[in-house]
């Protein structure tokens, strides 16, 4: 559409990825849905209509069945959502000619790799959430010429009502006096707002593919749950590393989700910060 404004549609629009992404992306996209609502994406005539009458440029799929543990005990509703709804997008973005950008996650690697993931390492993930959006990836390929995977990790964003893992611990350790943080799992924290940023960034070159987007470093629960109290200045509370074996979990986390930013590395893109420098904007920025 020369000469306009160019349109993109965005499911998930209310989750904590989609809060950091609206504000940056309304810098040069018209959204859609306009009024910010969600579409149940296991519709598939819904969500071709709803897409389609909006013809966008591009289509941003964050909706997914995220948590890890609930996949595992519902694996056909993980499948329903993460692989067939991302179809039923795809299938959109294909009759509207519609650019589709996925995100996926470190979790669709095996995790016994010593050092961080390359986008030329092998997918094979060890659990039904990490399997099923990995069907997610391959259906866009499947389905899609135009289209992006964007691969990241170990998110943080949006919040105190967000209660993921810094506003857990954050919380917890105002309750108690000792916090047992598992030091045998390694990933690559990654703030909601750096990576909406290079998304936008990186969309407009029209290099098509796969890509790690995560912030620099590696970090284990651990050495991410030190930093937060550090950062929020909480020195009542101590932190015990204790073996992931210590919490009996319905789904089987990898040891390793770390990963580099290989593609965008080689191509000259240097779009993301370490991570601890985000963590602390982060949390000096909205718990203090």
């Amino acid at each position: 559409m020369a000469g306009s404004i160019e349109r993109i549609y965005i499911t998930g629009v209310k989750g904590m990825l989609g809060k950091a992404i609206v504000p940056i992306f309304r810098e040069r996209f018209h959204i859609f849905p306009e009024n910010l609502e969600e579409i149940d994406i296991r519709t598939p005539d819904r969500v071709i209509d709803d897409i389609c009458k909006c013809d966008p440029d591009y289509v941003l799929h964050l909706a997914a069945m995220t948590d890890v543990d609930r996949c595992e005990i519902e694996p056909d509703e993980a499948y329903k959502i993460n692989a067939l709804g991302t179809r039923h997008v795809a299938l959109a973005c294909q009759r509207a000619d519609a650019v589709m950008v996925y995100i996926n996650t470190g979790s669709v690697y095996n995790g016994k790799k010593t050092s961080p993931y390359t986008e030329y390492d092998p997918p094979d993930p060890i659990s039904v959430y990490g399997r099923s959006k990995y069907a997610g990836e391959l259906i866009v390929k499947e389905l899609l010429s135009r289209y992006f995977v964007f691969y990241t990790c170990w998110m943080f964003g949006g919040g105190p009502l967000d209660k993921k893992f810094v506003a857990k611990i954050i919380d917890l350790a105002g309750e108690k006096n000792e916090l047992r943080i598992v030091d045998d799992k390694f990933g690559s924290p990654t703030y909601t707002v750096d990576f909406a940023r290079a998304v936008f960034e990186f969309l407009d070159g029209g290099l098509y593919g796969r890509y790690h987007c995560v912030n620099k470093g590696s970090a284990s629960r651990f050495e991410v749950a030190q930093a937060i109290l550090e950062y929020a200045g909480f020195d009542r509370c101590s932190i015990v590393p204790v073996p992931s074996a210590e919490f009996n979990l319905p789904a089987p986390r990898p040891d390793n989700e770390s990963m580099r930013n290989y593609n965008f590395e080689l191509l000259g893109f240097d779009l993301m910060r370490d991570w601890r420098e985000a963590l602390e904007e982060y949390v000096k920025g909205t718990f203090l």
